[in-house]
């Protein structure tokens, strides 16, 4: 591997060790031409569905997307950010594991609120009113409505 400070074509491996995760191996390495260390990070590539919008464009699978959008709506709840990318590890998970090579956004957005349920219905109805763009308060109440029906 490179040296990122002085471009040697050659580094050799210091100490390798298990990320935290169990997903990734962690590297320290050392450039024998201007002696310094430095760190990488090896990682399998997830291979994800192209998301398909309502207008037809298809763009990469960009998990922060997801995440922001969560975060916004669990804002001032009691939903810390682990359980917030728990969440969206699952959510990748099981789009890399239905072997698609697009899926809808509509899709993306249902397994969200699915997400958001389970855990907070005020996230859930927050992320609901975003993403369904509830026009008025008749059509909040709706989806309180049916809820409260399903929460029973």
């Amino acid at each position: 591997m490179k040296c990122p400070f002085c471009q040697h074509d050659d580094t050799r491996v210091v100490d390798s060790r298990l990320g935290k995760e169990g997903n990734n191996v962690r590297r320290r390495r050392e450039c024998p031409a201007c002696e310094r260390r430095f760190t990488t990070y090896e990682r399998v590539e997830e291979i994800l569905p192209w998301v398909i919008k309502k207008d037809g464009r298809r763009e990469a699978f960009d998990r922060s997307k997801i995440i922001s959008g969560m975060q916004r709506a669990c804002e001032k709840r009691p939903i810390s950010v682990e359980q917030i990318e728990e969440m969206v590890d699952q959510l990748e998970r099981r789009f890399q594991e239905c072997g698609d090579k697009e899926i809808a956004a509509s899709l993306i957005g249902e397994a969200v609120m699915d997400s958001l349920q389970v855990v907070d219905e005020v996230a859930y109805v927050r992320f609901a009113s975003v993403y369904r763009q509830f026009k008025d308060i008749n059509e909040f109440m709706v989806e309180l409505t049916d809820l409260l029906k399903h929460s029973k």
